[in-house]
């Protein structure tokens, strides 16, 4: 779980994120701050992965907050403003994303779900979340926790992207395979072609041009671009006789 503090001066703004907060799954919300000087309180007694704040605030802004903070235990940034020349200051704060207002709940879904995936390579120490070998799939006017385990591969069609999971479910979702690919565990998902990704452990067979997974009766192919990767993994994973 991610706990976070959305930080903002605007009442309005701050009922928007507690409540896109509340849509997700492996969000939780530790306090709702009007200022830098709530937030700063806040963090001195709270564990936090993350912080949602904006820039443009009375007496101490979002950059002179975040740049305040010290840099070996900060928490992960999201800035959230309606000003989008501020977007080069805050990547070079390292912020993980930069949601211009106003953002839709998909917007915050692909921010936060980022912040999660650097959360748990940045958080060694930690206990996994129940959460951790799952990923959040919005479909159906819904968020979906969609075990890594379940997923054979994915593919991108036209604006959306297909999941196939190894019961035969197909799920579609409104966002781009790049995304997903970050989303994923580069340990155990390969992307093999620019319009697929597939789960290595259900690897059956391989061929230079195409790949065979479990439960999938055509193989797919392996792009040009992709397939000396791929063969670098599959010799090293899977020696071949002398």
């Amino acid at each position: 779980m991610i706990r976070c503090i959305a930080v903002d001066d605007e009442p309005l703004a701050l009922k928007q994120i507690r409540a896109y907060i509340a849509k997700t799954p492996f969000l939780e919300l530790a306090a709702l701050c009007m200022s830098a000087a709530d937030a700063q309180q806040v963090l001195q007694t709270e564990d936090i992965d993350l912080i949602f704040t904006d820039i443009n605030m009375p007496d101490v802004n979002g950059m002179e907050f975040i740049r305040s903070l010290p840099e070996e235990n900060r928490p992960l940034v999201v800035f959230t403003t309606a000003y989008p020349q501020f977007a080069v200051d805050g990547f070079r704060l390292d912020a993980t994303g930069y949601l211009l207002k106003p953002f839709s709940y998909d917007e915050f879904l692909h921010a936060a779900e980022k912040a999660r995936s650097m959360a748990e390579l940045t958080r060694p120490g930690r206990e996994p979340s129940s959460e951790s070998d799952c990923i959040s799939v919005r479909a159906d006017h819904k968020v979906m926790l969609v075990r890594h385990a379940d997923i054979v591969y994915v593919e991108s069609d036209s604006e959306y992207v297909r999941f196939v999971l190894q019961d035969g479910t197909r799920i579609m979702s409104l966002c781009r395979l790049k995304n997903v690919e970050i989303m994923l565990p580069s340990e155990m998902f390969m992307r093999v072609h620019r319009s697929c990704i597939v789960n290595l452990r259900r690897i059956s067979g391989y061929a230079k041009g195409c790949v065979y997974l479990d439960g999938v009766e055509q193989p797919l192919p392996v792009g040009d671009n992709y397939r000396e990767a791929f063969m670098a993994y599959v010799s090293r994973v899977f020696p071949q006789q002398p």
